[in-house]
């Protein structure tokens, strides 16, 4: 590796993952989810449609925040597969980098707690607190599956799970209030968190520098433009969450929260799927590979934009006709449920196919890292006007279409920007 080079050193195979170790690394992944899904349930009992509404948006604007310190383990995985001499300072690097961000917003925490322990602002912040540490505890779980311990990631994710359960069932009986219930799961997953990164190896987290390599600023973009993505697309779908408070309709967040919680549960898993496999795709995607990537994501890309074009055309038909209208702007119905349940499944359907095919492109290599961040950069920019327009009307179900719309969106910038710049696609 020379100057700031993160992918010319000498590249040893990287063999597939086996399938033991992948239901493993699931079932441990799996299980944290399902506990996720269950609190998201049972709070609704606890608290009622006003506290629930509260804890539901600030999750909702905070989740974004997880994948900020989970961006250097995307890049990590990206990078080590392909170094040699400098694969153990990129870890260290890695490590540093994401848990800098967390170490702020927990400091940010803090103050808040101190200052005003029963405002909004500390509930937000520690909704904040709880969603990025989970994001650095990925981090740390992937670089522990890179070194062959994968039995730490699924162990760490298994406790996890028994945290979110605990505590869940603590608030249930007791009626912790939300700021009470983060605070609590958040201290679980920092315990957690604490353990699994000892466990790295030391060098990794001696950090020492390597002199003659400039590894921050090449790491350091890479790390900011594989994460974009991720923390641009969330911090769309975060505002539809604004959005629904802007309204007045803050009660609503709850049936959207509970819904997004069935999407992300799939796109998640998929998406850990995909971390998994990152070493040996990123490894295959190189060179000549790379073009026949970037050919099946352009393919990809086009059915998620004819998917969510013809989609919001239907749509838009049934707001035309009066009948079909009303079971679109119903709420607290069983109609309105059954609506919302096929915009969800629409929307993760294209999500899916979206992130697959980005996942294809990111790991061709550095040059195209750009215009997936323009693409993301578009759905930011697509998802609250699009929610300004349809959500006041249609609430929760307003939110998915303008999660539908924003997909297409960004399927389009992306597919645009790779025939530019490779006209042969």
């Amino acid at each position: 590796m020379t100057g700031t080079s993160l992918t010319g050193a000498g590249t040893a195979s990287i063999a597939a993952p086996k399938p033991s170790m992948v239901l493993r690394l699931l079932a441990g992944r799996g299980v944290f989810r399902l506990a996720i899904q269950a609190m998201g349930l049972v709070l609704v009992t606890a608290w009622g449609a006003h506290d629930y509404g509260r804890f539901a948006t600030a999750l909702g604007l905070m989740t974004w925040l997880n994948f900020v310190p989970s961006a250097a383990e995307k890049s990590a995985l990206k990078c080590l597969p392909r170094l040699r001499m400098t694969r153990d300072a990129v870890a260290a690097l890695a490590v540093r980098v994401a848990v800098v961000p967390v170490v702020v917003v927990l400091a940010a925490m803090a103050v808040a707690l101190i200052v005003a322990p029963d405002s909004d602002v500390a509930l937000y912040l520690t909704a904040a607190g709880w969603s990025i540490s989970g994001g650095l505890l990925m981090t740390v779980s992937g670089l522990h599956r890179f070194t062959g311990k994968s039995t730490l990631d699924a162990l760490a994710f298994t406790a996890g799970a028994l945290v979110v359960g605990a505590v869940t069932a603590g608030t249930w009986f007791v009626r912790w209030s939300p700021l009470t219930h983060l605070g609590l799961l958040l201290g679980g997953i920092l315990l957690i968190l604490g353990f699994s990164a000892a466990l790295l190896p030391k060098k990794w987290l001696r950090g020492e520098r390597i002199d003659g390599h400039r590894l921050l600023p090449a790491f350091g973009r890479t790390t900011v433009l594989l994460g974009m993505t991720e923390v641009l697309d969330v911090l769309a779908t975060s505002t539809v969450f604004g959005v629904l408070a802007l309204a007045g309709r803050t009660v609503d967040s709850g049936p959207f929260y509970v819904a997004l919680l069935a999407s992300s549960a799939f796109c998640s898993l998929l998406f850990y799927q995909l971390r998994v496999h990152q070493p040996t795709i990123s490894a295959r995607l190189r060179g000549s590979g790379a073009a026949a990537g970037r050919a099946r994501a352009v393919e990809l890309l086009k059915l998620v934009e004819r998917g969510s074009l013809a989609f919001l055309v239907l749509a838009g038909i049934a707001l035309v006709i009066p009948a079909a209208r009303a079971v679109l702007t119903a709420e607290d119905t069983v109609g309105a449920y059954v609506v919302l349940g096929v915009f969800v499944l629409v929307e993760t359907v294209l999500f899916a196919v979206r992130l697959y095919a980005g996942f294809l492109i990111e790991n061709t290599n550095s040059k195209v890292l750009t215009l997936t961040a323009s693409a993301s950069i578009a759905g930011l920019i697509a998802t609250p006007l699009a929610a300004a327009a349809l959500v006041p009307a249609m609430g929760p179900v307003g939110g998915f279409a303008a999660l539908v719309f924003a997909i297409g969106a960004r399927a389009t910038v992306l597919r645009r920007l790779l025939r530019r710049h490779h006209p042969e696609l």
